[in-house]
């Protein structure tokens, strides 16, 4: 177009007279020459402006990962789906669309109610993408802006569908199933729309506060239960422990008794260990102590010893 321009200008200046312009019949010529250049040079700048106009829009480019559809003013939409790179078109006459074919989020966020009734706030994620062989049908119903016309309430039918036929506390332990469920669903209703969906996922799920603070009294409970199990069990083995030391001690208690009646030196036996020990603190104790040794067991040489003797013997002898 640049060269086109240069070209008319140096006509132009080709076609203006030079010389003085003196007399009536000189300036005649000379001035219908001038109209005459003056006319060739717009005529070569409008060719030019209409060569120029029609270069830059005969000619478009599809970037990667996009395709483009055409309309003509003559015959409506063309079925032909046109790829990445230059195309051409027919300047005024035909005017390009161009889709983007890669994969793009749709995010959708809703309250719904689960199967026992319990309000649930559910977020999904949604992957899709247009198909690329229904490009032009998708522009005669959907037009450019399709997903924002068709996906947010396909999304909110499907989550709310899907999340009716599950309990509260099925929502989190099943929480594979139900996103597989609404993406089968959701690709159901879209594929009728020749809108792709290449995945699903459930960014957000939360429940009512009534219903949380139910489920952590439930837990609270379980816990406590739990608990009270354990300690009956500690009651349990602590009465087992509590009656084999009483029998323990009965029976300690029975052989003492026994090893008395038969042999009283096991009391003396017993007297000497008690007399070592009293020794031993009363020996370790910086205060001074003034006791009877009777009393603290110590008198080893005196009597006492005879004197149970003799009454074990007299206890025995009473009983036989």
């Amino acid at each position: 177009m640049a060269d086109k321009v240069k070209e008319a200008l140096k006509r132009l200046a080709q076609n203006i007279p030079k010389g003085n312009m003196g007399g009536s019949s000189g300036g005649g010529g000379n001035g219908g020459g001038l109209v005459r250049a003056l006319g060739s040079a717009s005529g070569a700048l409008i060719g030019a402006g209409v060569l120029g106009y029609g270069a830059f829009n005969s000619v478009y480019t599809v970037p990667g990962g996009h395709r483009a559809v055409v309309f003509s003013r003559v015959g409506g939409m063309k079925d032909s789906t046109y790829g990445e790179g230059l195309n051409f078109v027919i300047p005024w006459f035909e005017r390009p669309y161009i889709y983007d074919i890669r994969t793009r989020p749709c995010n959708l966020q809703t309250l719904t109610g689960s199967k026992d009734l319990q309000m649930v706030t559910i977020g999904v994620r949604v992957l899709h993408k247009p198909n690329p062989k229904y490009l032009v049908w998708i522009y005669q119903h959907l037009g450019m802006n399709y997903d924002e016309r068709i996906l947010p309430s396909l999304m909110n039918e499907c989550s709310k569908a899907v999340v009716a036929r599950y309990n509260a506390n099925e929502l989190l332990t099943k929480r594979e199933m139900v996103r597989s469920d609404i993406s089968r669903d959701l690709a159901k209703r879209s594929g009728s729309f020749n809108v792709k969906v290449e995945d699903v996922a459930i960014t957000h799920l939360s429940f009512s506060p009534e219903y949380a603070r139910a489920v952590e009294a439930k837990q609270v409970a379980q816990q406590d239960a739990e608990r009270a199990k354990y300690v009956v069990l500690g009651a349990k083995q602590e009465k087992l422990s509590i009656i084999t030391k009483a029998k323990g001690e009965a029976e300690s208690t029975t052989l003492i008794g026994q090893s008395v009646r038969r042999n009283p030196g096991f009391m003396k036996l017993r007297r000497i260990e008690a007399a070592r020990d009293i020794a031993d603190i009363v020996a370790n104790s910086g205060n001074k102590v003034y006791l009877n040794a009777d009393s603290l067991l110590l008198n080893l040489l005196g009597d006492a010893d005879e004197k149970f003797e003799k009454t074990v013997k007299s206890k025995s002898g009473w009983r036989s």
